[in-house]
């Protein structure tokens, strides 16, 4: 029994030792960031841009891998079951690790059990935009004219269950109005048709919203995000009228569990320091994003939980619960 003890003490201590020579070490090979979208998205401009970055810092060449499907659950998946050793990262959006876990009756990963966050990159404002022919000028403006016409405005959204269609689900639940819920598959046909006016109104993402808000194709009353935008700083928040409204997605960078804590604590530092680059945070600007000051990974992980929680519940109030 002692010689038993002895031995597993100096397994640990071996084990122990041989970590900072696995930080020191990485990454021995070039790095993938799944990304679990197609091509030309704000994730994957993210991860691109993102990605030189850790390149010239890292020292490897880092690939982004575009994975999209299944309402992003075949990228999560993929990179869920990628060998914990830092070098495959998923950029995920928010409904992948938060909006998900409810939505899903079953899913092919578990976002507290599976992944390791390593930085916060990005907060993802949405804007909400109307049709130009609707009298609304504003946040209140919309409100007074829904409780005027009951049930006749309605909203356009990439699909039941998608961060533009739960933003309009906690507008609708925080304000007490009535409108009717119109899903597309995508957000491109959604402001197509609000554009044609054959909706009245919609929560979309800023930085596909600005090009038609510039060109007078819609008019955008505020944004989900508790502060202004650098790109729109003329439009106000949504909670300046509706006082605690928060409705802003964001992207994370995560790892497999049980990546080792010295490459996740690696992976964050290199994270935080190119967000907070110049360029990095004028592009994002551009998009129509805010790139993060990330907390530590624990507080990160605290977050992602508390975010499960709070989206969690707007599933729920939209009857959307197991849904998929």
């Amino acid at each position: 029994m002692r010689r038993a003890r002895v031995v597993g003490v100096l397994a640990l201590a071996m084990c122990a030792a041989s970590m900072p020579a696995i930080a020191e070490d990485y990454p021995a090979r070039p790095v993938t960031i799944i990304v679990p979208f197609a091509p030309a998205g704000s994730a994957d401009i993210v991860a691109r841009l993102v990605g030189q970055k850790l390149s010239q810092r890292l020292g490897k060449a880092v690939v982004v891998e575009n994975r999209p499907g299944g309402a992003t659950t075949v990228g999560a998946a993929a990179a869920a079951k990628a060998a914990p050793d830092g070098h495959t990262l998923m950029l995920s959006p928010g409904g992948t690790l938060a909006i998900n876990p409810t939505v899903f009756r079953k899913l092919p990963y578990d976002p507290l059990k599976d992944f390791t966050p390593v930085a916060l990159t990005t907060i993802v404002p949405l804007m909400l935009v109307v049709n130009p022919a609707v009298p609304a000028h504003s946040v209140a403006d919309l409100i007074k004219l829904a409780e005027d016409k009951p049930g006749e405005l309605s909203y356009a959204s990439a699909g039941a269950g998608s961060s533009l269609h739960l933003a309009a689900e906690m507008f609708r639940s925080m304000t007490g109005i009535a409108w009717t819920h119109v899903p597309y598959k995508g957000g491109a046909p959604a402001i197509s048709d609000v554009i044609a006016g054959h909706v009245t109104a919609m929560f979309i993402d800023t930085g596909v919203a600005l090009p038609h808000v510039h060109d007078g194709k819609v008019r955008a009353l505020g944004v989900s995000s508790t502060i202004r935008l650098p790109a729109a700083p003329d439009i106000p928040p949504i909670a300046e009228t509706v006082p605690g409204y928060d409705a802003s997605s964001w992207q994370m960078a995560v790892v497999p569990a049980g990546t080792p804590p010295e490459i996740v604590e690696r992976l964050h530092r290199e994270f935080v320091i190119v967000m907070a680059l110049p360029e990095v945070r004028e592009r994002m600007g551009q998009i129509g994003l805010i790139a993060a000051t990330s907390p530590p990974p624990d507080e990160v992980k605290r977050y992602l939980a508390s975010e499960i929680a709070r989206w969690g519940e707007i599933v729920r109030q939209a009857g959307l619960a197991g849904s998929e």
